[in-house]
């Protein structure tokens, strides 16, 4: 098999360590020592000549020592609202180029509300949703109930529990609490939406865009009194809790719908390579957009963009070597 790259390569990650932190997700959103190993072997096997880097503070020189030519960025940054846009703004400075989307669209799409205001702006379906900040409990709005609430700016369900469904003010000041004292930041609370989840994953850039079938979240029983939570939880133990019907048993609008409200959001806010984009439906069966992830996790065997791919007939090598081939095609750096 000829090289897609004939330079070196490096796959930048920040990998989980088990290190204690003030909630019990602290390290969710960073990859284990075996999905790193999993995906820079899938890179090898398609001809790259890979090294892992950790995206620590010590990368700038990692990168220039070990002479990179290309980056697969799989890094989701340390701290801040900011955090998934710390790798490819430093490789923008140094002049690396990278897989991906680049620094503004992941400080963007991290931000749930602000990515939900520029859905809403292309006429996209949304649910009703408001901010709420530490300290000013007391500005909580009138609301229609029951409520979901979140942490407006993490990713892989932190902070997402089985009881982040609040059926009146009580229960939300409650929640409210619990969640600025362990996450701190603004708080999305939205209007809890009663039909069925779905994901969709997407791949490749401009024309050659290709969105895999709309990927439903089976859940086998709810999560919360009635509600059903696709939370933190359920995602680390999801065989116990959910399955995952692709493509999902729904109308051909209804997939239709998705499919392009992905691809709008995807092209319209820049995104690059590779996204997945989650909706879940209200009570008139209607999709709503929950949210793009630019950034979706590759873990084989685990996370919903393979599970996706690999019920299109691509396999987990065959789907690392297509993100790779978009991102060089992209990039002008293709062999």
């Amino acid at each position: 098999m000829s090289a897609l790259f004939r330079g070196k390569t490096a796959l930048v990650a920040n990998i989980a360590h088990g290190l204690p932190g003030r909630a019990a997700d602290e390290e969710a959103e960073f990859d284990s020592p075996e999905t790193v190993e999993g995906i820079a072997a899938s890179l090898r096997r398609a001809g790259l000549d890979v090294t892992v880097l950790e995206a620590g503070p010590d990368l700038p020189e990692l990168l220039k020592k070990e002479k990179i030519g290309f980056v697969f960025n799989i890094a989701e940054g340390r701290g801040g609202r900011d955090r998934e846009a710390q790798v490819p703004a430093l490789l923008s400075l140094l002049g690396i180029p990278y897989s991906g989307s680049d620094a503004l669209v992941m400080s963007l799409t991290l931000d749930k509300a602000l990515t939900k205001r520029f859905a809403s702006s292309f006429g996209i379906r949304t649910a009703p949703f408001f901010l709420a900040s530490p300290g000013e409990e007391e500005r909580i709005p009138e609301l229609s109930y029951p409520v979901i609430v979140k942490p407006n700016a993490e990713g892989s369900g932190k902070g997402v529990s089985e009881h982040a469904v609040a059926e009146d003010r009580e229960e939300l000041s409650g929640i409210l609490a619990s969640l600025f004292r362990d996450y701190g930041g603004e708080m999305m609370v939205e209007a809890f939406l009663p039909g069925r989840e779905f994901t969709v994953g997407l791949l490749g850039n401009g024309k050659d865009l290709c969105a895999f079938p709309p990927m439903e979240i089976v859940y086998e029983h709810p999560t919360q009194g009635k509600y059903a939570v696709y939370s933190y939880r359920i995602k680390k133990e999801y065989e116990k809790h959910v399955h995952y019907a692709c493509p999902a048993d729904i109308p051909a609008d209804k997939a239709r719908e998705m499919t392009e409200a992905a691809k709008t959001v995807f092209r319209e806010l820049g995104c690059s390579d590779l996204a997945r984009v989650d909706f879940r439906m209200d009570g008139n069966g209607d999709p709503c957009f929950l949210e793009i992830n630019p950034l979706p996790g590759l873990a084989p065997g685990y996370s919903d963009f393979p599970m996706a791919a690999e019920a299109c007939c691509l396999g987990y090598d065959e789907l690392i070597r297509r993100i790779a081939e978009a991102s060089l095609a992209r990039l002008g750096l293709r062999h």
